[in-house]
């Protein structure tokens, strides 16, 4: 059988990511914090993009209002349908080359100055160092008379201390760290334990509440013999809520039993947390919704910090002169470079004016919690907003993602306003929010000695408000409030 070649016309449709495309994705899925690593990461590789300088007051007032320019965009011509090249590159040659500075070398990219005075919310907070469980006792230890020979015995516990306080060293090991007889350690160990917080340096869960049970103040001997032998030997009893034979152990009354329990129950099991508690996270805002004297609400981008980029002047006049005398792969890198640069102005451009159409949308859908609070929030999902702004649901995902939003009503995770709808007696959807939020109030009002079972709060949910839902979704729901069981919220004693 013979081969033969043929030539035949076919036609195919395939997608192409071109790179503005990919660079648009990549930008509106950042952070403000690290947009402005992003920023400043392309400042340092692109030689042909450059910060520009502060404007003056008088060209900040002849700029257009944050809405205005959107609104003009808006309404001109799309540019993000582009005819790609063979390999998915942006067109750029000579005859392009006007075209483009027109649109992005003289206005570049700025961040868009507000023409109204409104005052922002302040960044009040102080950021200081922390003092951690070993600086609090290092200094208390400093402050004690003790000779030098204890001092670095004591110095050895507080540095074996784990997050809560408890120490993670035995004696035997504690003594090895030097000539220390056991005598010397043990001593250093009281001392140790005898500085603040109250339990620490302790062993074990035992001898840390018996710590604090030594230096509490209860005015009550036959209170406080109950509470120290609760500890000492019968907390396996307490934690396995065995109260009826704790009493009969005991041979107390069940009020004396609940008054040793109340006491314990102020006792702080892990006493380093206090002081090793992570540090907090500061977030900064994307969005800020200030409220008008008309109750209408603004939207803000917060471009605070964001530098003003353009693309260097010089780097235009190299490629404008067509000198011969320029070497055609520099003027090709020029050429590389500045595609780049306008790649990321629009890119960055896009992204902000994508955020404030997303904040907006999720503004008009949540007007009235705004105003009136969690009862009048409205269930809302990422086709209502991508159907109302006219984009796909994956950009809204892409924009909410780990960006906030300050209200009002406080600093909220743009992602927060996504939640499912719960319905209703009458037909409507209510926001699961406000379901957990009416499972928590039912809970803080409930009688310690009955507390509400999963299928009460099913009942009490369906005849006080109008919700329908299945016990296991009140169950999933008071898991994530961190709510407990109705076993481990009732007390032991009537």
């Amino acid at each position: 059988m013979a081969l033969e070649q043929k030539l035949n016309l076919r036609m195919s449709q395939k997608l192409i990511m071109t790179p503005s495309l990919q660079q648009a994705i990549k930008l509106l899925q950042l952070s403000k914090l690290e947009l402005l690593e992003e920023i400043t990461h392309e400042l340092v590789e692109n030689p042909v993009l450059e910060e520009g300088t502060e404007r003056t007051v008088s060209e900040r007032e002849e700029h257009e209002a944050p809405e205005q320019e959107i609104a003009r965009q808006d309404a001109a011509p799309s540019t993000e349908t582009e005819t790609p090249t063979p390999e998915g590159e942006d067109k750029f040659d000579d005859d392009y080359l006007d075209a483009f500075y027109e649109d992005y070398v003289e206005r570049s990219y700025e961040p868009r100055v507000q023409t109204e005075d409104i005052e922002l919310p302040s960044f009040e907070a102080t950021l200081t160092k922390s003092q951690t469980l070993a600086d609090h006792l290092s200094w208390q230890i400093d402050a004690t008379p003790m000779d030098e020979r204890l001092r670095e015995i004591a110095d050895a516990i507080v540095g074996n201390l784990n997050d809560d306080g408890y120490l993670g060293a035995t004696l035997d090991e504690i003594q090895t760290m030097g000539p220390y007889t056991p005598e010397e350690v043990e001593t250093a160990l009281k001392a140790v334990q005898a500085l603040d917080p109250p339990g620490v340096a302790a062993r074990d869960l035992r001898e840390c509440l018996l710590i604090q049970i030594d230096r509490l103040d209860v005015h009550n001997a036959v209170l406080d013999r109950l509470v120290e032998e609760i500890v000492r030997d019968r907390l396996d009893l307490l934690q396995a809520h065995k109260y009826q034979e704790l009493q009969h152990r005991l041979g107390c009354s069940g009020p004396e039993l609940q008054a040793a329990m109340e006491v314990i129950r102020r006792l702080d099991p892990s006493p380093g947390l206090r002081y090793n508690a992570q540090r907090s996270q500061y977030v900064t805002p994307d969005v800020f919704i200030v409220k008008m004297e008309r109750g209408e609400y603004k939207v803000l981008l917060n471009e605070d910090g964001m530098p003003r980029l353009r693309i260097s002047g010089v780097y235009r006049k190299m490629l404008e002169k067509h000198d011969p005398a320029t070497d055609r792969d520099a003027r090709n890198y020029v050429k590389e470079k500045v595609r780049a640069a306008h790649r990321f102005i629009k890119s960055l451009d896009e992204r902000q004016r994508t955020i404030f159409k997303v904040a907006t949308s999720i503004i008009k859908y949540e007007k009235d919690f705004l105003d009136y609070g969690m009862d009048h929030m409205r269930p809302l999902i990422l086709k209502d907003v991508a159907d109302d702004i006219g984009m796909h649901e994956s950009t809204v995902s892409r924009v909410v993602n780990n960006k906030y939003m300050h209200t009002p009503r406080g600093l909220f995770e743009m992602r927060y306003f996504f939640h499912a709808a719960v319905p209703g007696s009458t037909g409507e959807e209510i926001s699961s929010l406000k379901v957990k939020e009416k499972i928590r109030d039912l809970v803080a009002a409930e009688d310690g000695q009955r507390p509400l079972s999963d299928a009460t709060i099913v009942q009490r949910l369906a005849d006080e408000h109008g919700i329908r839902i299945a016990r296991r979704t009140v169950a999933k729901y008071r898991g994530e409030l961190r709510i407990p069981s109705s076993n481990d919220r009732k007390h032991p004693f009537a």
